[in-house]
């Protein structure tokens, strides 16, 4: 299976699913395809609980489909969604139903953290063009993902970035030759320069107060613990198919440059743009050809100069914690993702400190013990019990502060 593989039906809009419809990716991406009504039809859009921001949605796209996957049947909410010529249907498996329509021929992956992987590993066994920007697909199970894209000549595309930025500066047959090693970048997020000693006290607000990128809360704390960066790590390694070792990160405070390749002979080629995640969804949407994405030209004048320095360690502690994941592989990542998810969840609850984060991450690590990612049960169990742990030493921890 390679990404890089050509479509030939160039005469009808392929149906598309947004699974998380109503979040910033989503956003981005129905702003993209609504510039590009003969490449890509909504079929289909999803969100978790948001029922009024999903019918505006419909309402203005005209989906064939929705769903709530975290909502009870309401006959009220149907007919309201049918007035607007949609089905409504409900509950996490209407994902996947829909993710392996025959309707459909792309899919975005879009939905944050383990609650995407079911409906994107469907879309995956389909044979779909998987635009991917749930990077827990591959971090939870990247070899059952992959395998599954191969068996199913799946189309795999990059969304985040940083892995879509790679993906433009590799080889054109995407096969990997002569490359020595990939640096993917991270803005440093709102933290980057804040004394160690202040860490302690930053509130969720502050955390989620990014620089350079508009991010739901989750992630946006993911990127100042730079924890949303040990995870592309991990991706980057199911994807490009490079060992931990040859995977760098380089901080670059002005996101412009989102990532680069360095090739044997000692050239290095990165792609630049301005901080628009309609970039790299366009970039899917159209390819193999460019599409315009309504994103600002990069003036690189006016920015006047770009910088890079090497991660701290002591800083951000995370980053670390996800290299030692995807060296003990298996369902490791998993349990290293399912640990964060609750740890972040706690912090933006007020439950636990930003610098709790990374201990509550570490400590379940430590005692959940790996298995065979080798099917969606075993991998669902592992971060079943890492998530069982995690908030154990949350608990922990609140009782010792308490």
């Amino acid at each position: 299976m390679t990404p890089r593989q050509r479509n030939t039906d160039a005469q009808q809009p392929r149906g598309l699913v947004i699974l998380g419809a109503t979040g910033s990716i989503g956003s981005s991406t129905l702003d993209v395809v609504a510039r590009h009504p003969r490449r890509y039809r909504p079929h289909a859009l999803t969100a978790h609980t948001s029922a009024q921001r999903l019918l505006e949605l419909c309402e203005r796209h005209r989906p064939a489909h929705a769903v709530l996957s975290g909502s009870a049947p309401d006959a009220g909410l149907r007919r309201r969604f049918a007035d607007a010529g949609c089905e409504l249907r409900f509950g996490p498996a209407a994902l996947e139903e829909l993710a392996a329509h025959a309707d459909c021929d792309a899919v975005m992956a879009a939905i944050v953290g383990a609650a995407g992987l079911p409906a994107t590993l469907a879309a995956a066994r389909a044979g779909k063009r998987v635009l991917l920007a749930n990077k827990e697909a591959l971090v939870m199970a990247g070899p059952l993902f992959m395998r599954a894209a191969r068996d199913a000549r799946a189309v795999l595309l990059p969304i985040d970035s940083e892995h879509n930025a790679v993906f433009q500066c590799m080889p054109q047959d995407g096969a990997g030759a002569g490359v020595r090693r990939i640096q993917l970048t991270a803005s440093g997020g709102p933290f980057r320069a804040t004394a160690v000693e202040r860490l302690a006290d930053v509130t969720p607000d502050q955390a989620c107060a990014h620089p350079n990128w508009v991010m739901g809360r989750k992630i946006s704390v993911d990127s100042a613990t730079m924890m949303n960066k040990g995870l592309e790590v991990i991706e980057a390694h199911w994807l490009f198919g490079l060992p931990a070792e040859r995977i760098g990160v380089l901080i670059h405070p002005q996101s412009v440059v989102h990532s680069l390749v360095e090739y044997l002979d000692g050239s290095v080629i990165a792609q630049l743009s301005n901080p628009d995640m309609r970039v790299p969804i366009a970039h899917a949407l159209g390819f193999p050809e460019r599409i315009e994405s309504g994103a600002r030209t990069l003036d690189l004048g006016a920015i006047g100069h770009l910088s890079f320095e090497a991660p701290d360690a002591a800083r951000f502690p995370c980053l670390g914690l996800a290299y030692g994941a995807l060296r003990a592989g298996g369902t490791a990542p998993a349990i290293l993702n399912a640990a964060n998810e609750i740890a972040v969840e706690a912090f933006l609850a007020g439950r636990l400190r930003f610098t709790g984060i990374a201990p509550v991450i570490e400590d379940t690590v430590a005692r959940v013990a790996p298995a065979a990612a080798d099917s969606l049960e075993h991998v669902m169990d592992a971060d079943a019990r890492a998530r069982r742990a995690a908030a154990a030493c949350v608990a922990r921890l609140m009782g010792r502060a308490a």
